[in-house]
């Protein structure tokens, strides 16, 4: 795994919120609708990239539990 996976996401995220943005049902609430999913969208994918990347790089090493220390 690696970082372009989060690019590729960002692509879909962004094809799937401008699909949205023009396929809105007519109506007194369009732009609500309009917003409200692009906003999930973005939230969405914000919290998603972060747990990615947190994964990919962790601020702090994992360390083995099984291993003994010499005293």
């Amino acid at each position: 795994m690696s970082g372009w996976t989060a690019i590729w996401v960002l692509f879909f995220a962004a094809g799937a919120g401008s699909a949205v943005w023009y396929t809105a049902p007519k109506g007194p609430n369009q732009v609500l609708i309009r917003w409200s999913a692009v906003m999930t969208l973005a939230c969405c994918y914000i919290m998603w990239v972060c747990v990615y990347m947190a994964q990919l790089h962790p601020l702090i090493q994992p360390t083995r539990g099984d291993v003994r220390f010499l005293e």
